[in-house]
């Protein structure tokens, strides 16, 4: 019998797991959880012997991969993968995978709410603004930028977007309009979504050349990763402009250099944007069939790497 670890340090719901062992049981696959640990040795020791690995934002470091003898796949239960050792998986022949679009609606609305939010002074009882009639850009316009599209549409907002890798035809299929240069996007819009991944391209690029561009009362809001803002020319911007705004889902590391700035910002406690019942669910369940398919059938459709 096939063994599938969930080793997730936060763990997903109990709705959840019980999907996921759900789809494990009617495939005659065995289900191994490990949650909530506290220490990395008992990662170790969990994946030991298992097939295949399902994580959340879990590092599956290259100790971790070596330590695992019968490693065949792992899943980021996710869209987002950096917590994942590529190379060390490639090395050991380990497929690894992630779950695209399953967070997708989830991290959306999580981006509209606060923008919602930081337009009304963070519900501050002073009169805010509306979202009605501005301008969006959404950088990226992947799963979560097209989701974050159609509600913003909801909003009566103009919306632009700005993607390389997204023919402009099929973005303006969608009632979007594509721009050429990210920084067109930056010097148009008021509200700029943010969904790049953070790899060694994209890491600290977004910083005081673009968000200095950004119109009267610019506001960055990003789902996407901390490690994608240049955090020294972020506070740059703020001390030079007192209409700048940033909401992000996880404090920047200068967070605390940022108190002068009070009713500017706003970050989440903890990484939210899959933080739903739905998303939890979603992303669990298409990890384990991923998983059966591979096993299976060979597929390796959302491989990445």
């Amino acid at each position: 019998m096939k063994k599938v670890l969930v080793a997730t340090e936060k763990p997903f719901a109990p709705a959840a797991v019980a999907k996921i062992k759900e789809v494990l049981d009617k495939a005659n696959y065995e289900l191994v959880l490990l949650e909530k640990y506290t220490d990395n040795s008992e990662f170790l020791k969990a994946v030991e012997n298992v097939d295949a690995l399902i994580v959340r934002s879990d590092k599956v470091t290259k100790e971790v991969v070596e330590a695992a003898n019968n490693l065949k796949i792992v899943i980021r239960a996710g869209a987002g993968y950096d917590n994942l050792d590529l190379d060390a998986c490639t090395a050991n022949n380990v497929v690894a995978m992630n779950t695209p679009g399953q967070n997708s609606n989830a991290v959306a609305e999580l981006a509209l709410g606060m923008m919602v939010m930081i337009a009304r002074g963070n519900y501050n009882g002073k009169a805010g603004a509306e979202l009605r009639g501005k301008k969006l850009g959404i950088h990226a316009y992947g799963n979560v930028g097209k989701y974050v599209a159609e509600i913003a549409k909801g909003f009566g907002m103009e919306i632009y977007a700005f993607d390389p890798f997204v023919d402009k035809e099929a973005i303006k299929k969608e009632g979007i309009t594509p721009v050429d240069k990210v920084e067109e996007l930056y010097s148009t819009c008021q509200y700029i979504s943010l969904h790049i991944p953070a790899n060694d391209k994209t890491k600290k690029s977004i910083g005081f050349d673009l968000l200095s561009k950004m119109p009267k009362n610019g506001t960055l809001v990003n789902t996407a990763r901390k490690e994608v803002i240049n955090e020294d020319e972020l506070k740059k911007v703020f001390a030079e402009r007192d209409d700048f705004k940033y909401i992000s889902d996880i404090a920047p590391d200068c967070k605390d250099e940022l108190a002068e700035f009070e009713g500017k910002f706003f970050f989440t406690p903890k990484k939210m944007g899959a933080q739903t019942a739905e998303a939890n669910i979603n992303a669990g369940v298409a990890g384990a069939n991923q998983i059966i398919d591979f096993i299976e059938n060979g597929n390796t459709a959302f491989k990445v790497n």
